[in-house]
């Protein structure tokens, strides 16, 4: 080989190897930049103005370019919405909220919580369905059909930031108590409400799951919300909710959820359980009342000819404790021929009802109780009677060790009609390990659904 030319070969290569190396050892790759556009290049009308051409009943169907922006808010990653999404005309503030059915899932992989989208509606249908304004395909069988999964791009498309999606925070609207956040100006979008908690039959005699499960299987199952004014609302957990197998919290705090409405029955969603913080002391609506000159005795009779027929006296005794622990129904003073007594009944009520007339007792000097009751109207047994040594007066009753000594009493199962009358309900003797301060409790547990029987109670005496 001519040397000349073996030089030239091994210098080229040098030349070539050094490039290489440089380029390496200086890690100077630089990344091409994404190129991201609208698909619909500019909204041409706000969503509250394309919301309010919704008739009153039946559809409208878009036929010209509508094109508006929104943020979604709603996620079905967790499986709590169902092929749909809920979105709203403004990050923070807003003035409309919407939802378009989609026949596809997963859709939070492409428009997460936050996405800032725009929709161009024509061809889709504008309406009011079960209760919520909505847009979607033409379908023959329902008024606001789901758009098909393959054309959903068609129609919604997410809006750029220059680099790819805008996804911005959410901020909920905060309103004072659930009969604010249902209101028809909120459906659709986030909302968030203070001082609120689940009501006590979702937690207690047992804590119950986000959602119910038959054969193993989950199911679409509400639970009661209620806040600090006595307003309740239906927190709605579908049936494929991931999360659904998780105990419900029993504390009080905030929660934030989306606003829906099934017809006429309100029924609020979260995205996941982390939209709940209810790390707070639990409040209790319906606070037990009396309690305020509690004595232990061990000889005592009440006959309750002492209390005052008062409005403001009917569920209030000084020396007993009155505490409705579901529902809102207090024991309450009664008279009938010139006698006085306490009466409680699920009667023309609404849930359920578990109240304690709460007696305290000096144990060690009592030996024993007997007192006189009627029933009316008779359909089951609503009545217990326990003792306890470990209750704390006006505090929760479902933390004391309570003993059913109701077998002692047993309940008068007439009359069907009418009422009976108020006699001896029997005797119990208090056993000699039965010592120092404590209670005896009388409970009525009823419910408009089942038992409504109404208990009248009166002569309590210890001896």
């Amino acid at each position: 080989m001519n040397i000349k030319k073996y030089l030239s070969l091994v210098t080229v290569a040098s030349f070539a190897a050094i490039s290489i190396t440089s380029c390496v050892q200086k890690d100077e790759w630089e990344t091409p930049p994404i190129n991201c556009t609208n698909k619909f290049p500019a909204a041409t009308i706000s969503m509250a103005d394309f919301k309010a051409q919704a008739p009153a009943t039946g559809f409208l169907l878009i036929t010209t370019d509508q094109i508006f922006d929104g943020y979604v808010v709603s996620s079905d990653e967790n499986g709590n919405f169902y092929k749909t999404i809920s979105f709203q005309d403004k990050a923070e503030n807003p003035t409309a909220g919407l939802q378009i059915e989609v026949d596809k899932s997963s859709n939070y992989a492409d428009f997460p919580v936050g996405a800032h989208i725009r929709i161009n509606a024509k061809g889709l249908r504008l309406g009011l369905d079960r209760g919520s304004v909505k847009i979607g395909s033409v379908d023959p069988t329902f008024a606001i059909g789901r758009i098909p999964g393959s054309l959903v791009s068609r129609y919604v498309a997410g809006v750029c930031n220059g680099n790819g999606l805008e996804v911005v925070a959410i901020k909920p609207t905060v309103v004072a108590n659930l009969a604010e956040a249902k209101n028809d100006k909120y459906i659709n979008t986030l909302v968030k409400v203070s001082n609120t908690q689940f009501a006590i039959g979702e937690t207690y005699p047992i804590n119950k799951t986000f959602i119910d499960y038959v054969a193993g299987a989950g199911v679409d199952t509400d639970r009661t919300l209620e806040d600090a004014s006595g307003n309740s609302v239906a927190l709605r957990n579908s049936g494929f909710f991931s999360e659904g197998a998780k105990l419900l919290p029993k504390g009080n705090g905030d929660i934030t959820f989306v606003v829906s409405r099934y017809n006429t029955t309100w029924q609020m969603l979260i995205r996941k359980t982390s939209d709940i913080n209810f790390t707070g002391a639990r409040v209790d609506p319906t606070p037990p009342k009396g309690g305020t000159a509690i004595t232990y005795s061990g000889s005592f009779i009440e006959n309750f000819e002492s209390y005052s027929l008062t409005p403001a006296n009917l569920e209030v005794y000084p020396k007993y404790i009155n505490d409705p622990l579901l529902g809102n129904r207090y024991w309450q003073l009664k008279t009938f021929n010139n006698n006085k007594y306490i009466q409680l009944g699920a009667n023309s009520g609404s849930g359920s009802y578990v109240t304690y007339f709460i007696v305290p007792v000096d144990f060690t000097a009592a030996n024993s109780l007997k007192f006189d009751f009627n029933v009316g109207f008779y359909n089951g047994n609503p009545f217990k009677v326990y003792t306890t040594t470990n209750y704390t007066p006006l505090g929760d009753i479902t933390a004391a060790t309570l003993t059913d000594i109701s077998s002692a009493f047993p309940v008068p199962t007439t009359p069907v009609s009418g009422y009976g009358t108020l006699a001896p309900a029997g005797q119990y003797n208090f056993p000699a390990a039965l010592t120092g301060n404590g209670f005896v409790v009388f409970e009525y547990s009823g419910s408009s659904a089942g038992i409504t029987t109404t208990m009248q109670l009166d002569n309590i005496q210890i001896q």
